[in-house]
């Protein structure tokens, strides 16, 4: 159990995020809830976790605006994790896309998540704590009409490895998990026959749960990776390797 310490979840109100959240909550770890418009989902979350009998502070921020990610880190004291769960994606011809849409890929999956951890970084540090960036089996692969969320997943990886380099001395780990299809609203905008011919192509045959991805940052939060940093730990079911 993690009583007593404090747990930064971005994008709380996802399918991951939450799944996230109730699996750290259900350990008990303390959060720090982020959401960007989502509120009735963040509200739900909070009523269905008082019973953990921990602390709950949901954060309100658009990160695809620095500005606000900066600004949501001011309102956090003690600090023993950061879990980067906020993201987007976008489909479309690479000749398609437009620059407002790669600006905020840019911004939620990256900068952000950037500036907020340099500005978290002193309290992480008082604490040896560790940083999880949820990236994606495209950052480590690529996925054709995905090629600018492909690139700012695997710019997380990277960013990951430098940083975990660069703080190892000082016992903060950074890591990141990379799923595959992950069974969430992120997904919904695919048609039954498109699911059916990705799962063909799975191993396992189906998606992930959300609880999967949440079960690989439990452990890289814990003690029990205490060694471990640098990783990008694949929950993929098979599909990349």
């Amino acid at each position: 159990m993690q009583k007593g310490k404090y747990v930064l979840i971005t994008g709380a109100s996802g399918g991951i995020g939450q799944a996230v959240a109730r699996k750290l909550a259900s350990l008990g770890w303390n959060l720090y809830l982020h959401y960007h418009s989502n509120e009735e989902e963040i509200q739900a979350l909070v009523k269905e976790l008082r019973n953990e009998k921990i602390d709950i502070i949901s954060l309100k921020a658009d990160l695809s605006r620095p500005v606000e990610a900066v600004h949501l880190t001011k309102h956090i004291h003690t600090l023993h994790s950061i879990v980067h769960c906020s993201g987007t994606a976008q489909y479309s011809l690479f000749q398609d896309i437009k620059e407002q849409e790669m600006d905020t890929l840019w911004n939620v999956h990256m900068k952000s998540p950037m500036m907020m951890t340099q500005s978290l970084l002193p309290k992480l540090l008082a604490t040896k704590g560790s940083i999880v960036i949820i990236s994606s089996i495209w950052g480590q692969t690529g996925a054709a009409c995905e090629v600018v969320y492909s690139s700012v997943k695997g710019a997380q990886i990277s960013f990951v490895k430098a940083l975990a380099k660069e703080l190892g001395r000082s016992e903060v780990r950074v890591n990141a998990v990379a799923p595959g299809v992950v069974d969430t609203n992120m997904i919904s905008g695919f048609s039954e026959s498109e699911k059916m011919e990705m799962k063909e192509d799975i191993p396992f045959g189906r998606f992930a749960y959300p609880s999967e991805t949440a079960d690989a940052v439990a452990y890289l939060v814990s003690d029990q990776s205490s060694y471990i940093t640098g990783q990008v730990l694949g929950v993929n079911g098979g599909w990349y390797m």
